[in-house]
């Protein structure tokens, strides 16, 4: 299998940090091969502030397998980084940015098995000139750029405890129930199921789709999305020969007996999703990408500022996200994709 290729995040954040720390842990956990897309120079500098004797390799990603044992294999960026830790600065989003962008190119051309992404910090991308939401639909667009398919990427968040997924992702509240539709639950489940089959080796997901309203809307007493929106979305699902059951209480869709009863939880909005999983698996959750033609993963935390660079950043997260990826991808194993 080819490498994983693991992106920098944000310079400023702990990825930097966490993909120090897990090279150097390698001996003693198993960590699938990887390379990061990065400036050397700035890992150099970030490695010595850590304290940690890391040698360096730049490669191509066909040598990433051969210098992994002896060097942290580093595909250089080609952006001089000058973000210290805590302290994002204007090469922060370009750093960021082109790391992924190098990342996305590699994996399409089949030369990483996969994707793994440490975190960014939005509002630092978003002064930088960055025009998405955020690293899922980046991915979305580099995807269409490259091969002129658009798609609609979806949302996992995967613990072993737990994997949910939100119908609607990065909106306020309010704006919900105008975004909300049967349409949109159908897709995202249809996706989901697709790749848990796929991807996750599970034949027949089962899926639990979550009520919007408190009680599932108590048969419209308490709102009527479930019965106009949840509930026909259900109903075309089942008819298509997925195995979906909904709209579901929240209240009580995330206690263990109740898990054991499906395989993923399709939940209407961010927080109703996030909340349970975070409290389940907070250390060791991961996010996947779905309905990309690659695997991606990704560490579930954020850029920890106030930790970087200090050397306490658990990398327990990222080490899932590696692992899964790994995982995901021996399943997958895509072809290379041609550019259009």
């Amino acid at each position: 299998m080819q490498p994983l290729a693991l992106t920098l995040g944000e310079p400023a954040g702990i990825g930097p940090d966490l993909a120090l720390a897990v090279w150097h842990r390698r001996g003693e956990i198993d960590i699938p091969c990887f390379y990061i897309v990065a400036d050397a120079k700035f890992l150099r500098r970030r490695t010595e502030r850590l304290g940690l004797d890391i040698p360096l390799a730049i490669v191509t990603p066909s040598a990433t397998a051969a210098a992994f044992p002896r060097a942290l294999p580093v595909v250089d960026l080609n952006v001089a980084i000058t973000a210290e830790p805590g302290q994002p600065d204007r090469s922060s989003a370009p750093a960021a940015i082109g790391s992924i962008r190098r990342a996305v190119a590699d994996v399409i051309a089949g030369k990483a098995a996969a994707i793994v992404t440490n975190p960014v910090a939005k509002n630092v991308l978003y002064d930088g000139g960055f025009a998405e939401r955020g690293h899922t639909e980046f991915l979305a667009r580099l995807v269409q750029e490259t091969t002129g398919k658009s798609l609609r990427p979806v949302m996992m968040l995967w613990s072993p405890e737990l994997a949910v997924v939100p119908v609607t992702i990065h909106l306020p509240l309010k704006e919900i129930f105008r975004h909300l539709s049967t349409a949109l639950v159908v897709e995202t489940a249809r996706i989901v199921a697709r790749d848990l089959a796929v991807r996750f080796r599970i034949p027949h997901p089962r899926l639990a789709i979550a009520g919007l309203n408190p009680h599932a809307g108590e048969n419209g007493t308490l709102g009527e999305e479930d019965r106009t929106i949840v509930a026909p979305a259900v109903a075309r699902l089942i008819a298509d020969g997925i195995d979906a059951r909904g709209p579901l209480p929240a209240d009580s869709l995330f206690h263990k007996q109740a898990r054991a009863t499906y395989d993923v939880a399709l939940c209407m909005y961010h927080d109703q999703a996030l909340i349970p999983i975070k409290t389940l698996a907070f250390d060791h959750a991961v996010n996947v990408t779905l309905g990309l033609p690659f695997v991606r993963t990704s560490p579930d935390h954020g850029t920890a500022f106030d930790i970087a660079g200090t050397g306490t950043a658990d990398a327990t997260s990222l080490i899932a996200a590696l692992r899964l990826a790994a995982r995901l991808a021996m399943a997958d194993s895509p072809a290379p994709m041609p550019a259009s």
